[in-house]
């Protein structure tokens, strides 16, 4: 490879040489600025073949010596070998709310930890703080060495205008990376103090997040998840669901950190987006720290569970995997059960002797007293005598009851007994679309005839992208049909809950936006949400400020305060903590009404009794 293209200001560059796949470029760059009497200095920095041009930074030196030599480089993932991420002591609140206190945990190479926990107890929170996005109220978070790369993807798609490319570097930590390696150029070009190092550290920063390969390797991996290059000038408000799911596992396989924190990132994706995430993960030689509410995948991946406490904010970590920790978890609640029973027990026995002991002891002074037929006045003092002995021991039995090591109760979080409140039967057809034609950009469905009669339990599957969502707004006549008919039945009452949960995404207050969806009347709205764990804290807080989960249970406390007879769910488990899940699937069930359900969670699907399955395009399969 031969250096082109110097600026004239450089008095000398020597820059020849030939470097294969996976060798970078070691150069001594002896630098002498203008106006600077002390000499040349010569750091040592390194360069990717594509960032050999950057060297144009430096044409405000008056003479510029290169050496270079060829040296194999590191890793190619670009992750450290050894590195460490160790939280300690970790508390947050928001106001007088406690969120987590006391919250520790180490994250090294393999380390594959999942945090569980109810949702709002702050999952998502301890990500946060771990990625540094949020600092801590009390506690530290401290990388070893300082330069490991953290990176936090968090939970909700992201949409805007920003392109599908730039989403992706920007996640990834390359875009960040290219503006630190710009700077650093420019300062060492101008011969600024300490220029030299800095440079040299934003170039490490920047081959070790893989920006040098970046544009190569991103349109390999969009492909392989799916998303057309073409794609990448798209803004990612054009994106549809499916897509966006896409863009976000994209992200997660084209970054090299060292630490992944991944909040619920099985979120809409496909059966094929799972198995691709889960092998990543399997080869990846980082640490892993993962919030999710998905069974199977825990199972698959996690070697560690961190549960968070809704009652203490604390974490407990438990080893031997998800299974190990569900066997782990029931077992110590079993003790903790076992060993408040023994101790209310032994607290009932020696309360009720020492009642007893003071009862006698009373009774037996007065009678002394009373009887005045003895005589004899040594059997009066006996009797006495023997009255103040059982005073006596009542006194050591509540020293013992003191002595006592009091036992706490287990707690009993939130429990959500679930029940879909039923409407009057529909109609024999429900739904109807003939010969529907809808299109949503560029994207085209059908023509499609679908028919969906009553007390009928379909599930919609099918891999990202293939128009799950849009098959349901058009039956739903959320979206306009370009062709065909559509037709919805007498006495249907639909209860929809969408991806987004845009019910609850606005700006009003959680209270007054439950209200205006239900009709109810205060308390009565503030009676049903609390059953869904949406306490006084969390009703006067704006909507859109909840967790998605949170927002997620509102929109369970609407059926259930509405009562429906059609119950359309996309994607219905995503953000639902795993009680949460297990009850829904229990009330889902029972319903006997009609039920419409798009979901890649595979427990899900398993659990709940299904009539049919069916594509988008309308088409029966077997699940």
């Amino acid at each position: 490879m031969v250096v082109e293209d110097v600026p004239e200001s450089f008095a000398r560059v020597e820059a020849v040489g030939l470097l294969g796949e996976g060798e970078e470029l070691v150069v001594q760059v002896g630098v002498v600025a203008p106006g600077n009497p002390s000499g040349p200095h010569t750091p040592e920095v390194r360069l990717a073949p594509p960032f050999l041009p950057l060297l144009s930074s430096f044409w405000r030196c008056s003479s510029i010596t290169m050496t270079l030599q060829k040296r194999q480089n590191g890793s190619v993932s670009g992750m450290s070998s050894s590195f460490s991420l160790v939280a300690r002591d970790l508390a947050r609140a928001w106001g007088s709310f406690t969120v987590l206190d006391g919250v520790d945990l180490t994250v090294g190479p393999r380390t594959r930890l999942g945090v569980v926990g109810p949702n709002g107890v702050g999952k998502s929170t301890l990500l946060k703080l771990l990625a540094g996005v949020e600092q801590p109220d009390r506690g530290s978070v401290t990388r070893t060495p300082p330069t490991a790369r953290v990176g936090y993807l968090p939970q909700e798609p992201e949409r805007g205008d920003e392109t599908l490319g730039d989403f992706l570097a920007r996640r990834t930590g390359v875009a960040a990376a290219e503006v630190e390696l710009e700077r650093a150029a420019h300062a060492l070009g101008e011969g600024a103090p300490g220029s030299d190092d800095e440079y040299s550290a934003a170039l490490d920063a920047y081959l070790e997040s893989g920006a040098d390969d970046f544009a190569a390797r991103v349109g390999t991996v969009c492909a392989d998840v799916g998303l057309p290059e073409r794609l990448l000038v798209l803004p990612t408000s054009a994106l549809s669901g499916g897509q966006a799911a896409r863009a976000s596992l994209a992200a997660i396989l084209l970054s090299r950190f060292d630490v992944f924190l991944l909040d619920e990132p099985t979120n809409d994706l496909d059966f094929a987006g799972l198995e691709r995430l889960e092998q990543f993960l399997d080869e990846l030689p980082g640490g892993v720290v993962v919030v999710s509410h998905d069974r199977a995948f825990l199972e698959r991946t996690i070697s560690r569970v961190l549960e968070l406490d809704e009652h203490t904010h604390r974490g407990t970590e438990f080893g031997g995997g998800w299974l190990g920790y569900l066997e782990a978890r029931s077992t110590a609640r079993r003790h903790a059960e076992e060993d408040y029973a023994t101790f209310q027990a032994e607290k009932s026995r020696l309360e009720s002797r020492a009642r007893m002991q003071r009862e006698w002891s009373v009774q037996g002074k007065a009678k002394a007293k009373k009887d005045t037929s003895e005589k004899d006045k040594n059997i009066r003092q006996f009797r006495r005598a023997t009255s103040e002995k059982v005073a006596a021991k009542s006194k050591i039995t509540d020293r013992a009851l003191e002595r006592l090591d009091a036992v706490e109760k287990p707690w009993e979080g939130w429990d959500l007994r679930y029940q879909l409140a039923g409407a009057p039967r529909s109609g024999d057809v429900v739904m109807r679309l003939h010969d529907a034609v809808v299109t949503r950009g560029d994207f085209r469905l059908g023509p499609l005839s679908l028919e969906v009669g009553w007390g009928e339990r379909l599930a919609v599957v099918g891999p990202n992208g293939t128009g799950k969502t849009t098959l349901l707004l058009a039956l739903l006549g959320r979206l306009p049909l370009e062709q065909g008919d559509r037709y919805l039945g007498p006495g249907v009452v639909i209860g929809e809950m969408d991806q987004g949960r845009a019910t609850f995404a606005g700006g009003a207050t959680l209270l007054d936006a439950f209200i205006a969806a239900t009709g109810l009347i205060v308390s009565e709205a503030r009676s049903l949400l609390a059953k869904f764990g949406l306490g006084a804290e969390h009703v006067i807080r704006a909507a859109s400020s909840l967790s998605p989960g949170e927002r997620t249970r509102a929109v369970l406390a609407q059926f259930q305060a509405q009562g429906v007879n059609c119950l359309v769910l996309d994607e219905p488990t995503n953000h639902l903590d795993l009680p949460a899940i297990d009850q829904l699937e229990q009330a889902l069930d029972g319903y006997d009404g009609t039920l419409l359900l798009v979901t890649h969670d595979r427990g899900l699907l398993e659990a709940v009794h299904l009539t049919r399955a069916i594509t988008p395009t309308g088409e029966d399969i077997e699940l």
